[in-house]
């Protein structure tokens, strides 16, 4: 079996915008006409500029590959050019092509991907959500998601709301806005209004529901731990990218300084990056992006890697359903699995583009059986939505 074609498929996503303003997915197709979808996520170039990118990688080196050689294939790819440096960009495209793979072996095997890396060890995955602002004409003084993180009023309403549909944890950004020019020093009112937020929302769900705190590095070191000393009596499950993920020695500063544990990884690639988050104990959950970390078998080794430092894994989701379901392909399969972002239900458009939409039953995703990913690109709705907007949309109105 070889791959012998490769298509792309940048995708416009609709108002609201949840999960980003676009998707980009991928498919490729055997010589024996099976088909497998990915995803790329965060490469930072206009997205038509990356589908260029994925079919120029898949051109020079994946055509007349085969499908089940994925570790080959893997170390190829990431030799090229002379790198070997984990880059996002590269990185990237990697991840959707590996994922893509990995939907053909397991279908020609008639697997899902889980069973092939080790079996089933979880029966549902418990998720979380952003609090997003309710629809406007519910709410029609509050049009961003970061009006929402930060309203002492609306967020614990909204929470409450998803405490109802059945979640069992919200996060919430309770600085924003982030900005090109972060790390900054946190006001005394972004600290005040932090708090009074949080203690809000813990009031609204009391102990039904744990609160992750999703910040995105917005803060120096020390602005990091006022602020965690501050959110320490509510008892959250993490605070996440407490600073930029560049620094992990200074992250390890503020994991050492509160109770509250950090989770970062959505800004990170490859096994070696978090090798050095682990080394430096600068994290205890971590959140690889699977379109941007190297894929699923990448993910794996890494999910390994925290088992052995007693870390856990939260796979970071904030795009569309194809790496949804290569997420949920690896919580399955993961003893140290914690929870998966979700993007609410994946109900609205994150149903439509697929075939047959993730299930999501009482707070939990219920992994398919079907092999493979378990969920098939609905091509004829992703041709009716081609995107041609900007790179992105802006910072403030939309979490990473």
């Amino acid at each position: 079996m070889k791959i012998t074609d490769v298509k792309t498929y940048v995708v416009a996503n609709p108002p609201p915008h949840y999960g980003g303003a676009y998707f980009v997915f991928l498919k490729l197709t055997t010589d024996n006409k099976i088909e497998g979808f990915g995803e790329v996520y965060g490469v930072p170039f206009h997205p038509h500029k990356v589908a260029q990118l994925i079919e120029d990688v898949v051109d020079r080196y994946v055509l007349g590959w085969d499908p089940f050689k994925i570790e080959s294939l893997w170390r190829i790819i990431y030799s090229s050019g002379y790198s070997q440096h984990p880059d996002l960009s590269l990185v990237g495209v990697l991840s959707g092509i590996e994922m893509a793979c990995w939907d053909i072996v397991g279908k020609a095997l008639d697997q899902p991907i889980y069973n092939l890396l080790g079996g089933r060890v979880h029966e549902k995955l418990r998720s979380y959500t952003y609090i997003y602002p309710a629809p406007e004409s519910e709410t029609k003084n509050v049009l961003s998601v970061a009006d929402a993180f930060g309203d002492a009023d609306l967020a614990p309403e909204r929470a409450a709301h998803y405490v109802d549909k059945g979640f069992t944890a919200v996060k919430f950004d309770p600085v924003m806005p982030m900005s090109a020019f972060d790390p900054r020093q946190l006001s005394q009112e972004a600290l005040d209004n932090a708090e009074i937020v949080t203690n809000n929302i813990r009031e609204a769900v009391g102990s039904k529901c744990d609160l992750l705190i999703g910040t995105h590095g917005q803060m120096t070191t020390s602005s990091a731990i006022r602020l965690a000393r501050r959110l320490e009596k509510f008892d959250p499950l993490w605070i996440e990218e407490p600073v930029p993920p560049e620094n992990k020695k200074e992250m390890a500063r503020v994991a050492h300084s509160t109770s509250i544990p950090v989770a970062s990884g959505e800004r990170l690639a490859t096994k070696y990056e978090f090798a050095d988050l682990l080394d430096r104990q600068a994290a205890s959950i971590l959140q690889p992006a699977l379109g941007r970390v190297g894929g699923i078998l990448e993910a794996k080794k890494i999910a390994g890697m925290a088992e052995a430092h007693y870390a856990e894994i939260a796979p970071h989701l904030y795009c569309g359903p194809i790496e949804a379901a290569a997420n949920i392909q690896l919580g399955t399969c993961s003893p140290n699995f914690l929870i998966q972002e979700s993007i609410e239900m994946f109900r609205g458009f994150h149903a439509e583009i697929v075939k047959e939409p993730i299930q999501w039953e009482d707070g939990c995703i219920i992994p398919p059986t079907k092999p493979g990913l378990g969920i098939e690109l609905n091509e004829e709705v992703a041709a009716q939505h081609p995107y041609d907007g900007p790179i992105f949309i802006e910072m403030e109105d939309h979490p990473v």
